[in-house]
């Protein structure tokens, strides 16, 4: 165990040097707090960037704080999961496209504690990222919407996270398979956008799918409730997180290095 926590260390030290632990999650507060501001004030932009007659006024409702936070999360669906895809694209490739894992894994460590200290760093900078993305969401939603109950915040936030949680993994796992940090970068975006598309379009046979959980995180937000599928794809997406991290450290996984 003494051995994995060194390689996790190890992960956080490269994440400060190379500023991820500030850029990511200032990235994320940025996106998170441009769209209360944006949906405040869409009246005034619209009304300064069109050429409407003289005495013609602009009724935009406001939306409510739920809708708010839900449009946030189409924010960081974009956004957000393009920033962690290339921010993580690398995490394995550069180090084996480099030759430093071989030096890392000539010592006494087993792949698995390798894969899986770069994973939970990932995974926890990932949360702490969208945390706080949604806090600055929530705190501008408050003063310029009106107010919203931070408990319904966790939920909404932890049930979308899930989905975040599988992005990450895929990344990781494409990064122990490939050397080419931009093939892994297309390939986790375009799973990403391909599931989206399919869960939306053919809802109905894909409720197991791990994108459904941005709907449940939307209906969170903007119902109170999830009304839709929840506990199928949860248990999917755990599932093929578990499958996907022991497939990363696999022996076929360690022989490809060798």
């Amino acid at each position: 165990m003494s051995k994995w926590f060194v390689l996790f260390r190890k992960e956080w030290m490269e994440m400060t040097r190379n500023y991820k632990i500030i850029w990511i999650p200032l990235t994320f507060m940025l996106l998170g707090l441009m769209q209360p501001v944006t949906s405040y004030y869409m009246p005034e932009i619209m009304k300064n960037a069109t050429n409407l007659p003289k005495g013609a006024v602009i009724k935009i409702p406001l939306p409510s704080s739920g809708e708010v936070l839900a449009q946030t999360l189409g924010q960081l669906n974009q956004m957000g999961i393009l920033i962690l895809v290339l921010a993580f694209m690398g995490i394995v490739s550069t180090e084996r496209r480099s030759g430093m894992i071989k030096a890392i894994l000539v010592k006494p460590v087993h792949y698995m504690s390798y894969i899986t200290a770069k994973w939970l760093s990932a995974i926890l900078l990932s949360l702490m990222a969208v945390f706080l993305g949604m806090l600055a969401a929530w705190y501008y939603t408050n003063l310029l919407i009106g107010d919203f109950a931070f408990v319904k915040l966790i939920q909404g936030t932890g049930l979308y996270f899930y989905w975040i949680l599988f992005i990450v993994t895929v990344t990781v796992f494409l990064s122990s398979q490939l050397k080419s940090s931009g093939l892994v970068a297309a390939f986790a975006l375009l799973l990403s956008i391909i599931l989206s598309l399919l869960t939306s379009l053919l809802e109905k046979w894909m409720e197991w799918s791990p994108a459904m959980l941005t709907s449940a995180a939307s209906e969170s937000f903007t119902n109170g409730k999830v009304e839709g599928p929840l506990y199928l794809p949860l248990t999917v997406t755990v599932v093929l997180v578990f499958i996907l991290l022991y497939l990363a450290a696999s022996r076929a996984s360690f022989r490809k290095i060798k």
